[in-house]
């Protein structure tokens, strides 16, 4: 529904920028050069990347004859009832078909981290525990042994499988403060293995992270996370 709205959104806003010559027949390429012509021709582009994305075919004879009626303030060729009908339509096949696309990826992606963790398991140095935690020490630290009590900072580099940086507390140069209870289970089981001073490298399936709801568009469903850990201090 999010999606269609923003199609939709952008569809209106480049009515507006046509206006000046949505009735113009079609010529050459115009030069893009002015603001006017270059937020043009962004939106359009923009449009024809979502209408890509869309799962119905867009006529785009219908589409300008759609601008220029709107522009010269002409009756709609369908009724007010028919064009909110049409545009639930739309929004239902929009999330059908985003549906299919994170069932799609949740397959794929719980295939590669099982494959992925069966070979890692084997490597020297890695330790798989009972959750199916994987971790290896990187430094071993020689401070207070942390609990789930702890309040800790924290410095920290997450990776996915194939080495996309989706996060870094050294690349923001502020290390993070939060509770060992408070975070992802992966996060709460491999912070409690270390001691301060440490260095360690994890492994998280992501039964112990966001699992098949994912977060955010840098991490899909059933992702593997893969993070670098070093805690600097207690700070309760």
């Amino acid at each position: 529904m999010k999606h269609a709205k923003v199609v939709l959104a952008i569809m209106g806003m480049t009515i507006l920028l046509l206006s000046c010559s949505a009735d113009k027949p079609a010529s050459k390429a115009p030069e893009v050069t002015t603001f006017e012509q270059k937020i043009s021709y962004v939106f359009g582009r923009e449009i024809g990347q979502s209408f890509r994305e869309t799962p119905t075919k867009i006529d785009l004879d219908v589409f300008m004859l759609g601008i220029q009626d709107a522009m010269n303030q002409r009756p709609s060729l369908i009724s007010a009832e028919e064009e909110e009908k049409t545009k639930e339509e739309f929004s239902a096949k929009m999330q059908e078909e985003q549906s299919k696309r994170l069932a799609a990826a949740a397959e794929k992606n719980q295939k590669d981290e099982e494959s992925f963790l069966e070979k890692n398991k084997s490597q020297q140095g890695i330790v798989t525990t009972a959750s199916g935690l994987q971790y290896q020490i990187l430094q071993e630290g020689t401070g207070a042994a942390i609990k789930e009590t702890d309040r800790v900072k924290v410095h920290y580099r997450g990776t996915l499988i194939d080495g996309t940086e989706f996060d870094s507390s050294y690349n923001r140069n502020q290390p993070a403060v939060f509770d060992v209870g408070g975070v992802i289970p992966g996060w709460t089981e491999g912070l409690q293995l270390m001691k301060i001073g440490g260095k360690y490298r994890l492994w998280i399936p992501s039964k112990l992270a966001y699992g098949a709801r994912g977060a955010g568009k840098a991490i899909g469903p059933n992702t593997l996370l893969i993070f670098e850990v070093e805690p600097l201090e207690v700070v309760n």
